[in-house]
């Protein structure tokens, strides 16, 4: 049955591939003894640390994977192939080579860039070619650079001979005859096992780089991670995207808008010490409340009753909202999942030319007004994996000694690619909330999934049941279909599933439980709705948002726009916590500096977008360089009339002030690090 594994071919493909194995983990072991921060290592459990040596063990095997495959092509060709051509192992053997110099100089390269800076090498090293000479003379001053290239030539000519030899040796051997069937058994189990190994976890999600930072310490992070393809995850984000003379141009303004204390053009100081607020639930000395976040996927204003959907799909919201302080002029900056959990935590806008922030392996590590809870726990809950599109790396890294609850880490089975059901979430929460440490508070962010393709009901659903709708009347309302219909159904009912158990386990009432939206789904139209919200394109930017504590807050409606990057320094605020704040996010129950509260938005293509600032009553859009712009009366029959003529003053205002927040938004990207400096600093040298 294993007759086929005498292949030579195949026996030449898992040796060199072994081979490739053997040179990286000494070189992650040379990483490890050599360069470590083992004083940010002291107190990591050791299973910590053999799981981590563990993810970076597979993502050597990936590599080795990648390298050897094109061999593999070769070695499978019927006539032509490793086998018997003597031109086809030399020229395997040139390729191999030209790979080890160059992986064997890029592992150096890293070592020297985490000496140097802190962390493993991402495309930031790019710029240290901006200017080859500096660069140079600096590396000659601070590295025995002759010993360091005779060890980088030496290393990948021994690993070149090495493999030259197994070939050698594997190919002299007289071939057995093995059958056609066997061959081709032979190959699709190597097939199945390497794919499976490079795949790296037995997950719907493959192995990525966030997975390294599951402890949220970003040195022994840096130890799970392969230098070579880490590299490559970053390449895509090489270009750095802000100008530091735009980011300066338009520092004065913004400066205003944030309140910064002691405004610095030079340095760039965005910085806000806020004392705690006045206006906090509770005195000073209190026992703070618990803070639970809830981030509703796929929920839309216009899908809910509160906003006048006559449908009234959303009961328990409704309810919760009217006994709340509700926002109706609230907006996420962009539209989509992870950019609002980037938004959210980050208070910064997901501006990112490519798919989303966190995927950013740059900037995954923020600074988050949640750290100023040093009281509370803190939890984060998640139906699915945290892994997609690396959304758990920024939570892991941000947020200080934060609980991740994802998939794998519950009883429930999974109903559909998005992880468990929100109802088995909810009450997961619940079980976490009840069990933890009484008298202490504690702040917990819950990212249901539900209400999102492909709208999945349960079977085990605690009573839910789906109705029928007419197709034409739900198109009427802004649904598409039953299924889009039910999902919203399903998670109020949910909702209001969860409030029954926060109200049996002890903590409702001493608990500010705050909502909102992420993006909305497709709508069809929306009559109940005003006009501008269509015409603008900002349906998919209009969210619920309201905040749900009847022991401390009266209920009301507060007109003022609101943004989704204001929701954790109003927390903050209503909790009594003094906090440090680097990004745009403000208090909403402060003054705002510019009077009449306007925050930013981004529609349309992420290359080019269409970026704009909105109020209660006015918004203005124009293209991202700040030409076409246009101002619209909110208020106004005929909302997509351009009216800048009539106020130019504010048109003029506005255009600065949306053009500044962009920019602003791209340079703190990469300011915005507990551990100011590094790669922003490498940024700096070339943006200037």
């Amino acid at each position: 049955m294993f007759n086929w594994f005498k292949s030579r071919r195949l026996q030449y493909l898992l040796a060199t591939t072994a081979i490739l194995l053997g040179l990286f983990t000494l070189m992650r072991a040379i990483f490890y003894f050599g360069f470590a921060d083992h004083a940010a290592l002291a107190k990591v459990p050791a299973a910590d640390l053999w799981y981590t040596l563990s993810i970076g063990t597979r993502f050597d095997w990936r590599l080795a994977c990648l390298i050897v495959l094109p061999l593999a092509v070769v070695a499978i060709l019927p006539r032509f192939n490793l086998a018997t051509s003597t031109l086809l192992r030399r020229l395997a053997n040139l390729y191999l080579g030209l790979v080890l110099v160059a992986i064997v100089l890029l592992y150096f390269v890293d070592f020297g860039h985490y000496v140097y800076l802190g962390i493993r090498m991402d495309s930031s090293v790019i710029r240290f070619v901006d200017d080859v000479a500096i660069s140079g003379q600096m590396m000659w001053e601070s590295y025995p650079v002759v010993w360091i290239t005779l060890a980088w030539l030496g290393g990948a000519a021994f690993f070149t001979w090495l493999l030259v030899k197994v070939q050698q040796r594997l190919f002299a051997r007289v071939p057995v005859a093995i059958a056609r069937r066997q061959m081709v058994l032979g190959s699709i189990v190597l097939f199945v096992v390497a794919f499976s190994l490079a795949f790296g976890r037995y997950s719907t999600v493959p192995l990525r780089w966030s997975h390294a930072f599951y402890s949220g310490n970003s040195s022994l992070g840096a130890i799970g991670l392969n230098p070579i393809l880490y590299f490559n995850d970053s390449f895509q984000y090489r270009e750095f995207p802000y100008q530091i003379p735009e980011v300066k141009k338009h520092y004065p303004q913004i400066a205003e808008y944030l309140g910064v204390e002691s405004p610095d053009a030079e340095e760039l100081n965005y910085l806000r010490r806020m004392p705690a607020a006045e206006h906090a639930v509770v005195k000073a000395g209190e026992r703070q409340p618990n803070v639970v976040v809830i981030m509703l996927e796929s929920l839309g204003a216009s899908r809910l009753g509160m906003f006048g959907n006559p449908l009234t799909p959303s009961p328990n919201l409704d309810a919760l909202a009217n006994e709340g302080v509700l926002y109706p002029n609230f907006y996420v900056p962009i539209s989509g999942t992870a950019k609002t959990v980037f938004g959210s935590i980050t208070g910064l806008p997901d501006v990112t030319v490519v798919k989303s922030a966190t995927r950013n392996p740059l900037i995954s590590e923020q600074r988050t007004v949640i750290n100023a809870l040093t009281d509370h726990d803190k939890y984060y809950l998640i139906g699915g994996s945290s892994s997609w599109a690396n959304m758990g790396a920024l939570i892991k890294l941000s947020i200080d000694d934060v609980k991740m609850y994802e998939e794998g880490d519950y009883d429930a089975p999974n109903v559909d690619v998005w992880g468990i059901s929100d109802l088995e979430l909810f009450k997961a929460a619940d079980r976490v909330f009840r069990e933890r440490q009484a008298g202490k508070p504690f702040f917990a962010y819950i990212q249901t999934a539900g209400n999102h393709r492909p709208f999945t009901i349960p079977e085990d659903n605690d009573g839910f049941e789906t109705v029928q709708v007419d197709a034409a009347e739900l198109n009427q309302w802004g649904f598409r279909n039953n299924e889009q219909f039910n999902a919203v159904r399903l998670l109020d009912f949910n909702i209001g599933k969860f409030f029954d158990m926060a109200k049996a386990g002890g903590y409702y009432d001493n608990t500010i439980f705050v909502f909102f939206g992420d993006h909305n789904n497709r709508i069809t139209s929306t009559p109940h709705m005003a006009p501008f919200y269509e015409k603008l394109d900002l349906d998919g930017l209009h969210v619920p948002f309201f905040i749900h504590a009847p022991d401390y807050l009266e209920a009301g409606v507060d007109e003022q726009a609101a943004s989704l990057l204001d929701v954790m320094p109003t927390i903050a605020g209503l909790v009594g916590v003094p906090y440090e704040n680097n990004t745009l996010g403000r208090d909403l129950n402060l003054p705002s500096p510019e009077g009449e509260r306007f925050v930013f938005t981004q529609t349309a293509d992420r290359r080019f977008p269409i970026i704009g600032a909105i109020s209660k009553d006015f918004m203005l859009r124009m293209k991202h360089d700040a030409s076409e712009v246009k101002l619209h009366d909110l208020n106004s029959d005929t909302p997509e009339r351009d009216v800048s003529g009539d106020y130019p003053e504010k048109a003029a205002r506005l255009q600065s002030l949306a053009k500044g927040i962009y920019e602003t938004t791209k340079y703190l990207h990469y300011h915005n690090s507990p551990r100011h400096g590094g790669v922003a600093e490498t940024q700096d040298t070339a943006a200037e």
